[in-house]
């Protein structure tokens, strides 16, 4: 059984996006999120804070989240933190590239606020037991 999930870092370059995620995760998730504009901050963040989960943005400047990715996999700090694209691009073919890297899972954009945290809790739940 996965330990209980609580924390999770959100990486976008978009701060508009962060503050709804925030607010969506925090007051009707209750977790703990970390906010990150970018993906070189998301990368120092995630290997300092070390959160449960991370969410990240796949289109954004210098860093794209399937380089984020990457760059958090090739650490050994945060190399088996689950990671979650959420994004508007889901073609198949863009599917099948998330899930090859090795994504737990893609959220939608846009999504909903009032059922983003069930969305995560749902992924949180799928994913193969961790001893945390």
């Amino acid at each position: 059984m996965n330990s209980p999930l609580t924390k999770i870092l959100c990486i976008d370059d978009d701060a508009d996006i962060l503050e709804i995620v925030k607010v969506s995760l925090e007051v009707f998730g209750g977790f703990t999120l970390l906010t990150c504009l970018g993906g070189h901050d998301g990368i120092r963040q995630a290997a300092s804070w070390q959160p449960d989960l991370i969410l990240t943005d796949v289109m954004m400047p210098e860093v794209d989240g399937l380089a984020t990715f990457k760059l958090l996999r090739q650490n050994t700090a945060t190399a088996n933190i689950p990671v979650v694209f959420m994004t508007a691009r889901v073609e198949r073919s863009q599917m099948a590239e998330y899930r090859a890297l090795g994504a737990a899972a893609v959220i939608q954009k846009p999504f909903d606020v009032t059922t983003l945290s069930q969305e995560v809790r749902n992924v949180w739940h799928e994913l193969p037991a961790r001893n945390n």
